[in-house]
């Protein structure tokens, strides 16, 4: 294979998503045991549904029959039920009936690709394996997630953009005080600034040199064998009420080479009494301050060209930039070799 060649299945498999990543796909609220919920992660269809137990199941959105989208289907006694022709399918992607045709070849067949699926903070989390890890490793979350001493609320918005641009704009302290200058915090802080990058034992930090505590000022990035998220911080003003600084943590799943779907987390560290004013207030007043922000930077993201990356002319500004698009490549890179080696080792 040529250098172009691999040069090209490395750039296709950023633009599409890594593999061997649990990505969150939908709010938990979403999937219910009453009908089938169908989403789109990575390039691909998928369906989700809960079983008689509860459980989360996925399949590919795909009935072996004819194609049919499953999740225009139904639920039986926790399996599901395509709606074109009654062919039930379990949550391993076994063919259990044929409704239509007593004793079916089909039936007691495997058919489909089932996924594991986590659920975890109010979100849904699919596991998309790969050839270095067939088997889902755990899933790593940020220890606001964990820690009981930490609340918020997930809220999640799809992009007609493409995840890397979503990433980059994570990665890009500085543009804060610029697209945001009018909302309720980011107004504040200097215009000019210069931007340090760290690496991490689980990542890099980049952030603004000469200023804390004023604006959106730094990002940090956890890359883990199977998740990457972000977080930062939002300083907030004693009128934001109880709990300090805000923090946003972010997972962004792509759907495909030009959609993406952003996954935040906004929370605060209070407890007590305190903890249920911040809930109340957050939901009265400052919940429609972050979606005005959130919009602010979907609909510059949506409004660059898909080949933007080809003509842009980066600076010193662009550190976190550059640095996540180094860690996407490699991991790129490192999954094409996998998969040319796997396929050569079968023939």
């Amino acid at each position: 294979m040529s250098a172009h060649d691999m040069k090209s299945l490395i750039e296709e498999r950023v633009n599409t998503g890594l593999l061997g990543c649990w990505h969150p796909v939908a709010k938990s609220v979403e999937i219910k045991g009453t009908r089938p919920h169908g989403v789109k992660a990575l390039g691909r269809k998928l369906v989700l549904w809960r079983d008689g137990a509860g459980k989360i199941r996925c399949l590919e959105d795909f009935c072996p029959h004819r194609g049919a989208p499953l999740s225009y289907g139904e639920i039986h006694e926790g399996n599901i039920g395509c709606r074109y022709h009654g062919v039930i399918v379990d949550g391993e992607g076994v063919v259990q009936r044929v409704p239509a045709m007593p004793e079916c070849a089909l039936e007691g067949r495997k058919a489909l690709e089932s996924f594991h699926v986590r659920e975890a903070h109010d979100a849904v989390f699919v596991y998309f394996p790969s050839v270095e890890r067939p088997e889902p490793p755990e899933l790593m979350l940020p220890k606001e997630l964990t820690d009981p001493d930490w609340t918020g609320f997930l809220c999640t918005s799809l992009w007609e953009t493409n995840y890397r641009y979503a990433l980059d704009n994570l990665a890009d302290p500085m543009h804060g005080c610029y697209l945001h200058s009018e909302s309720f915090t980011l107004a504040f802080g200097s215009k000019q600034d210069l931007m340090k990058l760290d690496r991490t034992d689980r990542g890099f930090r980049i952030e603004r040199v000469g200023q804390v505590g004023a604006n959106f000022d730094w990002t940090e990035f956890e890359v883990h064998p199977g998740a990457m998220f972000c977080f930062l911080d939002i300083p907030y003003p004693p009128a934001a009420g109880p709990g300090g600084v805000f923090r946003i943590i972010g997972f962004t799943t792509p759907v495909d080479e030009r959609t993406c779907k952003v996954f935040f987390w906004r929370m605060r560290q209070v407890t007590g009494l305190a903890r249920e004013s911040f809930r109340f207030l957050y939901r009265a007043k400052l919940e429609e301050n972050h979606w005005r922000v959130l919009e602010q930077d979907r609909v510059m993201l949506e409004g660059m060209p898909d080949d933007a990356r080809r003509r842009e002319m980066l600076y010193q500004h662009d550190l976190g930039v550059s640095r996540i698009r180094q860690i996407l490549t490699r991991a790129a890179k490192s999954q094409i070799e996998a998969e040319l080696a796997a396929r050569e080792a079968a023939e």
